[in-house]
């Protein structure tokens, strides 16, 4: 059984994780989906990429979705590294959750203090409704 991820290809930071978990991934079950992939919406259509924007999002075989840290934990422990469980512990998986919120919201300026680069953008650049002409951060 598989876990699809489908994850933002435009955060150097994600990008690192998912290449992370595929690399200690030597049985296959780990499937990676890039939201800004052309025809996201076609093949996935349950999963509303703007909402996978905002929040990592997974699909395991049965069709149950994960969120958030419940992704990061499961993805992790299919992968043989079982630590991230510790942020489901009913104590902590509030405060972790509020925690994954500000990151997910705040992670390209994240990645640019950590990576150098706040987003990785296609050749012809990131492009948003409110500044069409240049790549945004």
């Amino acid at each position: 059984m598989s876990l699809r991820i489908f994850y933002d290809s435009r955060c150097p930071l994600c990008v690192i994780e998912m290449k992370a978990l595929t690399e200690r991934d030597a049985t296959g079950q780990i499937e990676l989906e890039d939201i800004w992939q052309e025809g996201f919406s076609e093949r996935f259509p349950t999963i509303d990429p703007q909402q996978a924007n905002r929040i990592l999002h997974a699909q395991d075989d049965s069709g149950r979705v994960l969120l958030g840290l419940d992704v990061t934990a499961e993805a992790w422990a299919r992968v043989g590294i079982r630590r991230y469980r510790v942020l489901r512990w009913p104590v902590l998986r509030s405060v972790a959750d509020i925690f994954y919120r500000l990151f997910a919201r705040y992670r390209y300026g994240i990645s640019r203090v950590l990576t150098g680069r706040a987003r990785l953008c296609p050749e012809e650049g990131c492009v948003t409704a409110s500044n069409p002409a240049e790549p945004h951060s």
